[in-house]
């Protein structure tokens, strides 16, 4: 125990003593978690938009706007005649805009002012439900038959750009996760190689004496460990920061069911320091083999 205790205090000893090495350290690897756990909650609320779009079993069918609202509901009569159709509602474009008002929410409403009237430039829509899917580009084609219809929006369309953005970012962040780990690995392993040369020739004292290898790698171990608890717990602390903020400030919790990350947030912290343990073990187990491999004063040049 006592020994124990003389490791980790030589460990962090190294952290204070190669300051400014250790900060870079400390910054990469947080930037590197930090980045990682970003694109994974993205993916997360991405594919929880996903559920609500693919839940939604109804479309939207837009008149064109030269068609007066008289005609538009006449339209709907004919939608409403076909087989498939389940139900057919009347969304005028007033109603339209009111929609969107609540959708930007009220510290946005206001952007909208003045499109009210014969300003809107909505069109009338109806929104519809079908009663069997796989038949659905069927019933589609009858309805953009309709003299009047100009398109419809499925939320189909929107799941499948919803999968292309996850698939682009998942990709995109794999790889800069993949390029800023190597960077840690390599400034915690340059790091714990500073600490080891600047003390090569207690190392050199230690071997000649008898000190075995484990004796003299705890203390590296401890300083790049150290390292990754600290980043681990800042780049959880900064991930919750930044999620929140990004959320609750641009309304994306009042249009989509997004993760919870309070709920998580303790198993987050822990994942984040044990991954950020590992890092600064690995750059520790690195850098440290080169100096264990030679024996007394070949440590040190002599």
């Amino acid at each position: 125990m006592k020994n124990f205790g003389y490791l980790l205090k030589e460990g962090i000893k190294n952290i204070w003593t190669n300051r400014t090495m250790s900060l870079a350290s400390v910054a990469v690897l947080m930037s590197c978690l930090l980045m990682t756990g970003a694109a994974v909650l993205f993916s997360w609320n991405i594919k929880s938009a996903m559920g609500m779009v693919e839940g939604n079993n109804s479309i939207k069918v837009y008149i064109k706007q030269d068609v007066p609202s008289l005609k538009a509901i006449q339209i709907g009569d004919q939608i409403r005649k076909l087989d498939n159709v389940s139900t057919c509602e009347f969304v005028s474009k007033d109603d339209g805009m009111k929609q969107m008002k609540q959708m930007v929410g009220e510290q946005n409403a206001g952007l909208l002012d003045g499109l009210e009237g014969d300003n809107n430039w909505l069109p009338n829509a109806f929104r519809i439900s079908m009663k069997d899917l796989s038949k659905y580009k069927e019933t589609a084609s009858k309805i953009t038959a309709i003299e009047g219809v100009d398109k419809i929006y499925d939320y189909q369309a929107l799941a499948d750009k919803l999968t292309h953005i996850d698939q682009i970012v998942g990709n995109v962040g794999l790889v800069i996760v993949i390029a800023l780990s190597l960077v840690s690995l390599f400034i915690i392993a340059n790091t714990i190689r500073v600490a080891m040369y600047s003390r090569r020739l207690e190392i050199s004292i230690m071997k000649s004496v008898g000190a075995t290898n484990g004796f003299i790698r705890v203390p590296f171990l401890v300083e790049g460990m150290s390292i990754g608890v600290v980043a681990g717990a800042i780049a959880a602390g900064l991930l919750h920061l930044l999620y929140y903020y990004v959320v609750s400030s641009q309304g994306i919790s009042s249009v989509f069911n997004v993760v919870n990350l309070n709920a998580i947030m303790v198993p987050v912290v822990v994942l984040f320091i044990l991954v950020g343990m590992l890092f600064g073990a690995l750059g520790g187990i690195i850098s440290i083999g080169r100096y264990l491999k030679k024996e007394g004063g070949a440590i040190v040049g002599w």
